[in-house]
């Protein structure tokens, strides 16, 4: 994903003097392309993530677009208040993205580990949340964000994610993706988590079930449409996140759910279950040992459905 990003970002950056990128001191390997391309557009503003979010938001406001990159919590929970003050507040043009949401850093322990970012951006007022899938829908978002006029978080993998689609017609922020219809089963995924939610659709295909599967790039703002026909429509929802289940994606689709005046579908959310990882690994192990690989997936899923 880091990669499409970034070949993504230098095209319309190219075309647009006004689009600004600025890191946190890493990254070099990847963003070597922007900087030879565009290298006046591009500042390194060194291991002060907090300066650097400050320096964006003043870059902004005097007419850029300016994209911070670093890795797991470093572009959001160590600048928080900067996020919060500096460019939400003032509705400023930046765009902050992390590199390796969720368990991609694993073996360098919790403290890279960014299992809380998509429930605090999204308590931000007017902040848009998103979590492409694959390559095309991280293509897609850095576009859709590149010409979104306000604050913005993209949440990338580190790389290696399948392609699921081959292109997306009218891909719009704010709106869900379906990628297989199906029956009583509905299985919503935000995040390169998608690929162990298609490993775990083929398992419940194998035993007869035919669920339905969309991915969200957007979290915020989330596609209330697609979640209130679903829950009309399908006897399980589930919810997939490389993330807490507190607060993040599977907490704004049951937002949704309970305002609703008449809805069918119970509500399963997957992710971590509002704990820290101890375990230090791989993002592979990780996932395996927190509930979140494609057996552990299907089976919640069959549980639930048997239930």
């Amino acid at each position: 994903m880091r990669d499409t990003f970034v070949k993504t970002l230098v095209d319309l950056a190219k075309e647009d003097k006004n689009i600004e990128l600025v890191t946190g001191d890493l990254g070099f390997g990847v963003l070597k392309p922007f900087w030879e391309t565009v290298p006046d557009q591009f500042t390194n503003a060194g291991i002060a993530e907090q300066n650097m979010t400050t320096v964006a938001a003043g870059m902004a406001l005097e007419g850029k677009i300016v994209f911070t990159y670093s890795i797991g919590n470093f572009p959001t929970l160590r600048c928080l208040e900067q996020i919060r003050n500096d460019c939400a507040y003032h509705n400023a043009n930046v765009k902050v993205v992390c590199i390796g949401g969720g368990f991609v850093y694993g073996s360098l322990g919790m403290s890279h580990q960014a299992t809380e970012d998509l429930a605090i951006l999204r308590a931000l007022p007017d902040v848009v949340v998103m979590a492409p899938a694959d390559l095309v829908e991280a293509e897609e978002c850095t576009k859709a964000l590149a010409a979104y006029p306000g604050t913005a978080y993209l949440r990338l993998g580190r790389g290696g994610e399948k392609r699921i689609h081959d292109h997306i017609e009218n891909f719009q922020i704010g709106k869900a993706i379906k990628v297989k219809s199906g029956e009583k089963i509905a299985i919503f995924s935000t995040g390169a988590i998608f690929e162990e939610v298609n490993a775990a659709y083929d398992i419940l295909v194998s035993k007869g079930y035919s669920p339905a599967v969309y991915t969200f790039p957007t979290v915020k703002p989330i596609d209330k449409e697609v979640i209130e026909d679903c829950a009309k429509e399908f006897e399980v929802i589930v919810t997939c996140e490389e993330h807490n289940i507190v607060g993040g994606f599977g907490s704004a689709v049951a937002e949704v759910m309970a305002e609703m005046q008449a809805k069918k579908a119970y509500l399963l959310r997957i992710g971590l279950n509002d704990e820290y990882s101890v375990k230090v690994g791989n993002q592979e192990y990780l996932r395996e040992q927190y509930g979140m690989d494609s057996k552990a997936i299907a089976r919640k899923i069959e549980e639930t459905v048997n239930e």
